[in-house]
């Protein structure tokens, strides 16, 4: 089954010099259950797919399906409740709240589906022990290394039951040993539940990781 299929996508942007071509007619396919890299140089346009593809950003032309849902006909507001109920992300930053606990950093994504909070609770402490953050869920992010950190932004992506990640660069401020431990640990999500991965990396040891490897160059797949 594909999860993701993409016909002549495309985006531009509008620059005081003239038009930016981010994307240029991307067209790909990825089953459920692939992990996905996407590699280029920078400027290439890799964080644009990804935004893209994710349903944070509006392609020019073109379209782009996620779960047999063409997301290029839908109005924001049903944009947004798909993302909610499908989609998980990771960010090279962590992008935690900085005055929330790691537990209320997870529980974020399912109070914004109203899911009642004695459920809430019980999924955070779930997807928490899963990524061995169980003795540190009421740490607040300051008081966490960056490896643990990543790995709440990891179970907060977890705790909605996404169908689909998406990482943008998620070991870029890890250093070489934790980088890895992270990969293996997205890798072993991918492979035990199903949870198919489309990851932007610069990495070439994290582009292994990808069984789907795009390589893009000024906004082409190459």
């Amino acid at each position: 089954m594909n999860i993701l299929h993409t016909e002549n996508l495309s985006k531009q942007y509008h620059h005081k010099d003239g038009i930016v071509g981010a994307l240029k007619n991307i067209s790909l396919t990825a089953e459920k259950g692939s992990f996905v890299t996407i590699t280029g140089p920078s400027g290439s346009g890799k964080t644009t797919l990804l935004l893209t593809l994710a349903g944070l950003i509006r392609p020019s032309s073109g379209s782009f399906s996620l779960m047999d849902k063409n997301l290029t006909l839908v109005n924001d507001s049903e944009l947004a409740l798909f993302r909610r109920q499908n989609v998980g992300f990771i960010m090279q930053s962590f992008a935690l709240i900085t005055y929330l606990t790691a537990i209320q950093n997870v529980k974020l994504p399912l109070a914004l589906i109203k899911m009642n909070k004695a459920m809430q609770q019980s999924k955070a402490v779930e997807v928490l022990e899963i990524v061995g953050m169980g003795m540190r869920m009421n740490h607040l992010p300051r008081e966490l290394s960056a490896g643990q950190q990543q790995r709440v932004a990891i179970a907060r992506a977890l705790v909605n039951s996404p169908s689909i990640i998406f990482a943008d660069e998620p070991t870029g401020n890890l250093d070489p040993k934790l980088s890895i431990e992270i990969l293996d640990f997205l890798k072993a999500i991918n492979l035990k539940n199903n949870i198919t991965v489309v990851m932007v990396t610069h990495s070439p040891v994290a582009a292994e990781y990808g069984n789907v490897r795009i390589h893009l160059d000024n906004g082409e797949i190459k």
